[in-house]
């Protein structure tokens, strides 16, 4: 067994409202910051998966995206080697 370690990111989808990204942008102009725009927020999740293979592994962590980590109805991700 091998270790693998991996970065899942979240984010809304495209159409989605994003509280949190409407109110970081709403809050760029305070900071005297201009030119930044189509903020959204999500979440990082690294893990570690123990397996055989890398493909064992990441298939391990799409499972684990698409049904625990996401909401599929909302919100999309990518699933990316680190390490």
């Amino acid at each position: 067994m091998t270790d693998f370690r991996f970065a899942v990111n979240v984010l809304p989808k495209p159409g989605i409202l994003d509280p949190q990204g409407r109110a970081v942008e709403g809050s760029l102009g305070h900071l005297g910051v201009s030119g930044v725009a189509g903020v959204r927020v999500g979440r990082r999740v690294e893990l570690t998966v123990s397996a055989d293979a890398e493909t064992a592994a990441r298939a391990t962590v799409d499972h684990l995206a698409g049904e625990l980590l996401s909401n599929p109805l909302i919100e999309s991700f990518t699933v990316e080697r680190i390490g």
